[in-house]
């Protein structure tokens, strides 16, 4: 089966990645169009997969074809393939903003659409995507699609009313994530840290707590109170949190993404 990429950019590298890694699919089944020269032959050079010079080519010889690139640049591709786009071909979209029935006016029939939301965290094997079908993929074609998803992380089928909540939790939250390591590492260095010491313990750190919530099961309240010992460090630095509206004010830093995403 030839997976076809229009598009060659992180995303679509980290699933390509992945799939070679999970032994998916070979090199020789996979091939992809960029915009730029450099970007094909780097992409040759890093898997080895097969690259072609149009958009066309690839969507005419894909039997799964995923469509890699920016939502702004969405339209104007699927304008150029949709007349060479195969009946029976598999499309998947990891575009935000981008709705299955969008999707389907823009390609001018009933096509078999999956939309995916990824996550940066994908770059590494551990990204976190969000995945929703329309009626016309059948049910082996959506755990094909969950199994490319789950070959660089965690992949769950969701509603498709949800993708704006996938899109905040996962797709924009590492952003917050990584902000809120940053202060991390800036308080270690204020108290004395060495900066890149400060980095590695805030990182391990909440990649440590995240893997104990996934790897337990347990509600992150429980886990969060096994630190707090009473009349102790961890307490203290709760109350203070809790003071300045942490939990309100992320809470409210989502709601407000998953608004910006309702208008693209």
């Amino acid at each position: 089966m030839k997976i076809g990429f229009i598009g060659l950019g992180n995303m679509a590298r980290a699933i390509i990645g992945g799939m070679l890694q999970e032994g998916i699919v070979p090199k020789e089944d996979i091939l992809g169009s960029a915009k730029t020269k450099e970007t094909l032959e780097t992409v040759q050079k890093e898997f080895g997969i097969e690259v072609r010079s149009s958009n066309e080519e690839v969507a005419a010889e894909a039997q799964v074809l995923v469509l890699a690139v920016k939502p702004q640049f969405l339209e104007g591709v699927i304008t150029q393939i949709r007349n060479v786009v195969k009946q029976d071909t598999l499309i998947i979209s990891i575009a935000a903003g981008k709705t299955l029935s969008w999707l389907e006016e823009a390609f001018g029939g009933h096509v078999k659409l999956v939309r995916c939301m990824p996550n940066t965290p994908a770059l590494v094997g551990a990204g976190c995507t969000g995945v929703c079908v329309n009626d016309a993929v059948a049910q082996e074609e959506v755990q094909y699609s969950l199994r490319l998803m789950e070959s660089f992380g965690r992949a769950s089928l969701v509603e498709e009313r949800l993708m704006d909540a996938v899109g905040a939790v996962s797709g924009s939250s590492p952003a917050y994530v990584f902000m809120f390591l940053e202060a991390m590492a800036d308080a270690a260095v204020a108290a004395g840290m060495p900066r890149t010491q400060a980095y590695e313990f805030a990182a391990q750190t909440v990649y440590g707590s995240a893997k104990l919530a996934l790897e337990t099961g347990r509600h992150p309240g429980e886990l969060k109170d096994m630190v707090c010992s009473p009349g102790g460090t961890t307490i203290e630095g709760v109350r203070v949190l809790e003071e300045n509206g942490f939990r309100g004010t992320v809470m409210d830093a989502l709601l407000a993404t998953v608004e910006k995403s309702r208008k693209l």
